[in-house]
């Protein structure tokens, strides 16, 4: 393919591009090349050039390929990194850059990732990856280490100690750059509960206040209004086990896996509980319909329209929700911030600290079996600039991960919410950086929805819960927390 023009963006389709497995059950992916396009800016006009008789991780060594998660139909990534790759080309001008959006849920999109990576006709160079998919995908083979790169980048010391340790793999290796944390609470809906007689600020306690609010809810404002959203079941993917279930566990006296023993947890009353709430909250009809609760769209409808529509009350969910309403957003909501308020998780019993809060976050990582690694690292430093860091913070609602960010006095308070969220993340917990945990979280969701819909009892669920551990990470590696 002659590459004689100025470079650009390039947008893959969004429902093509992910390789398909082959039938053998190899490991080969087959990637679908044949009916993109790539459109090249020189001068303000667009050339459309076919991608079929490139292999992606060819031998074209002035193109990079960055694989994304674009969440519904937002464009703030899409956003960022075109104007990312307008700045590089300044200096890069010999280099084309292809965006690989790819639309999915959580889940779906983990998988769709691990594909392209797995294959050097579709590897991409840089790749989104969430830290809790890391140790995963570098056991997998899937990511190299970077360390070698960052040791000599200043900007590696801005980053906070929890982040660096969040890219760190088991080998001691580093194997991504984090780009931003977050925390969870509780959304809630003011107007609705003025509506409902229920005096603001609202701040529960314990479960037991929360589900008494949940109720009052219920009465005062009728099957018109859901009083409450906790992301369930294997549809929602991780967002069911972080924004949900592990919001619950980790206020109770336990958790997934116990770091002194080096074991994870089997058998926990707290575990039990967390699924008994669940339970109760999809019985008493305080939460979603089922069909509402599985659907994989259901944050967008929760952002889009039951939320600024006032049809839900109170949403556990992350720091980052608002993005959705700010100015130019797909739902945009201007009245967000008078209506919007925000209350922490309570603990089982209002034991210390009185609150819980999961955190996580995303980062940038280099696929292995790309073959143009140099060339990656100088657009993610690119990325990565303090000012790109800045802009993609305010743009996308992020919690900073960097000091150099979030000191910047374009972030300080930028948002009504920022300064709440970034109050809980010293006391925020971690899910298990460990590279069984995807599998331990899908048989999180799977216990969630089997007492969600009812289908089994919490001892049922926990049962099978267990026994799904002990086949993932091996007897010798649970403990029993009863």
């Amino acid at each position: 393919m002659n590459r004689h023009v100025l470079p650009t963006v390039a947008a893959v389709d969004r429902d093509e591009g992910v390789p398909v497995p082959p039938k053998d059950g190899s490991h080969r992916a087959q990637p679908l090349l044949d009916r993109r396009t790539m459109l090249r800016f020189v001068g303000g006009a667009a050339i459309a050039l076919p991608l079929g008789a490139c292999a992606a991780g060819g031998g074209d060594d002035k193109r990079l390929r960055i694989a994304y998660q674009q969440f519904g139909s937002g464009t703030v990534m899409e956003t960022y990194l075109t104007s990312v790759i307008q700045q590089f080309s300044q200096s890069r001008p010999d280099v084309v850059v292809e965006l690989v959006p790819i639309v999915a849920a959580e889940h779906d999109y983990f998988t769709k990732n691990e594909l392209m990576m797995s294959s050097e006709r579709t590897a991409p160079d840089i790749v989104y990856e969430d830290t809790f998919i890391l140790q995963a995908d570098v056991e997998a083979g899937y990511l190299r280490p970077i360390t070698d790169l960052v040791e000599g980048w200043e900007t590696w010391e801005q980053i906070f100690e929890p982040g660096r340790e969040a890219v760190t793999a088991d080998d001691g290796e580093i194997y991504a750059v984090p780009t931003h944390t977050d925390t969870r609470a509780l959304w809630y809906h003011a107007g609705l509960f003025e509506e409902a007689g229920i005096e603001l600020p609202w701040q529960p306690r314990t479960w037991e206040e929360l589900l008494e609010t949940l109720r009052e809810l219920r009465s005062a404002l009728g099957e018109d209004v859901i009083p409450f959203n906790i992301f369930s079941g294997k549809p929602q993917g991780e967002k069911a086990s972080m924004q949900g279930f592990e919001m619950l566990l980790y206020g109770t006296e336990d958790g997934l896996y116990d770091e002194e023993s080096g074991r994870w947890q089997i058998g926990s009353k707290g575990f039990r509980d967390s699924l008994e709430l669940l339970r109760t909250v999809f019985e008493e009809g305080l939460a979603p319909r089922i069909s509402d609760a599985l659907d994989p769209n259901l944050s967008e409808t929760v952002y889009s329209t039951w939320l600024p529509e006032g049809r839900l009350a109170v949403n556990l969910d992350g720091s980052w929700i608002s993005q959705n309403w700010i100015e130019g957003a797909p739902a945009e909501w201007p009245e967000w911030p008078d209506v919007m308020q925000l209350a922490t998780m309570p603990t089982q019993e209002g034991q210390d600290p009185g609150f819980v809060t999961l955190a996580g976050g995303w980062s940038w990582a280099l696929p292995r079996l790309s073959r143009r690694t140099d060339l990656a690292w100088e657009l993610v430093q690119q990325m990565l600039d303090v000012e790109n860091m800045v802009a993609i913070a305010l743009a996308d609602n992020q919690i900073a991960i960097r000091e150099d960010v979030a000191t910047h006095e374009d972030y300080v308070d930028y948002s009504p919410s920022v300064g709440f969220f970034t109050d809980l993340v010293p006391h925020a917990t971690y899910r298990p950086a460990y590279a069984p945990y995807p599998q331990v979280s899908a048989a999180i969701q799977a216990a969630m929805e089997t007492v969600m819909t009812g289908q089994g009892t919490v001892e049922e669920a926990q049962a099978t819960y267990d026994e799904d551990v002990v086949a993932i990470v091996g007897e010798d590696a649970v403990e029993d927390a009863g």
